[in-house]
């Protein structure tokens, strides 16, 4: 199950140095963040992100792969998105060695559970999660095998890590061998193998359409890009209480709750506002939400106890929420 904070909403745990800025591929630099004071950092499982608030304002979420064991530091992979918002291309030109960041986090909505086996597949960047989990894997003496595509043998980062791995870890550059073949890895995974996958809308959806008759909860996924969301189930106006705060907002149809909350002048944190990072991920204490998140599974989304306020929005005329 993720880890699921409190409430997320809240202000950058501490700010970070850049100690260094490196090209681990075409498009992609790694940086390692430590604290200016040289103090022990937060812990982090295998599959957890850090929120960073860049200097320009922007806040962007960041999956971990460094060492979950070296406690004085953090890596993360930074994809240059030439369609992005600005995030990507500030990490890329601007932010240097030497310089601060706000951190929050690290939060985990893609945990590595137990398995007697394990089969990965990474898209590009989507290897970024998968590399503390190949790790932790190794580590345990579990089996495991990695399937990692890319557009380009020079834009998959991380590779020389992971050929230490040898014949366990797949390199399948598309310009070379084409797509990755998912059919028969797949075919030959157990149930009792969990399949974990994260990279581009596509490769989700091929995926998911081979696991399709899995058993529930042997497949997970983080996903770049939303799910098609479909309509609200309801268009009218509802009444958020924020319980610590100790006053109600109203959210219109054409708002989300985390326009309305930030608009009321509470400080919540927020990356993607897509409902794909979980970095606005809030307690709920009463009332039915309506999930239209990509990030929570559907028990969670029955437990109804937290929701996504950047896409999430309500059933009930009234939701309560721990802000």
């Amino acid at each position: 199950m993720p880890q699921n904070p409190v409430c997320s909403g809240a202000p950058a745990d501490a700010a970070l140095r850049v100690v260094a800025k490196e090209v681990v591929a075409d498009g992609v630099v790694a940086l390692t963040l430590r604290h200016p004071d040289g103090r022990r950092l937060p812990d982090w499982t295998p599959g957890a992100h850090i929120d960073l608030l860049l200097p320009n304002g922007l806040t962007r979420q960041y999956s971990l792969c460094g060492d979950r064991w070296d406690a004085y530091s953090y890596r993360v992979g930074v994809l240059r998105e030439p369609a992005g918002r600005g995030g990507s291309a500030y990490v890329h030109d601007v932010l240097a060695e030497g310089d601060l960041v706000g951190v929050g986090g690290p939060r985990n909505n893609f945990p590595l559970v137990p398995a007697s086996r394990y089969l990965f597949i990474a898209g590009g960047i989507g290897i970024t999660p998968l590399l503390p989990m190949v790790r932790q894997a190794e580590l345990m003496g579990i089996d495991w095998q990695l399937l990692y595509g890319g557009r380009t043998r020079t834009s998959m980062a991380f590779r020389d890590e992971l050929a230490a791995y040898g014949d366990r870890v797949s390199v399948v550059p598309r310009d070379e061998q084409g797509h990755l073949d998912l059919s028969a890895p797949l075919a030959a995974a157990d149930d009792d193998t969990k399949v974990y996958v994260c990279g581009p809308g596509p490769l989700l959806a091929a995926v998911e359409n081979c696991c399709a008759d899995r058993p529930v909860g042997t497949l997970r996924t983080e996903r770049f890009v939303p799910k098609d969301r479909g309509a609200p189930l309801r268009d009218e106006p509802f009444e958020v209480e924020l319980a610590r705060s100790g006053f109600a907002v109203t959210v219109t149809p054409g708002a989300s709750v985390l326009d309305a909350v930030q608009a009321a002048g509470v400080n919540i944190l927020s990356s993607c506002r897509e409902g794909t990072c979980g970095t606005c991920e809030t307690t709920v204490l009463a009332g039915a939400p309506d999930h239209r998140d990509s990030v929570l599974d559907d028990e969670e989304r029955s437990a109804g106890d937290c929701m996504l306020i950047c896409v999430s929005r309500s059933c009930s005329d009234r939701l309560v929420l721990d802000l």
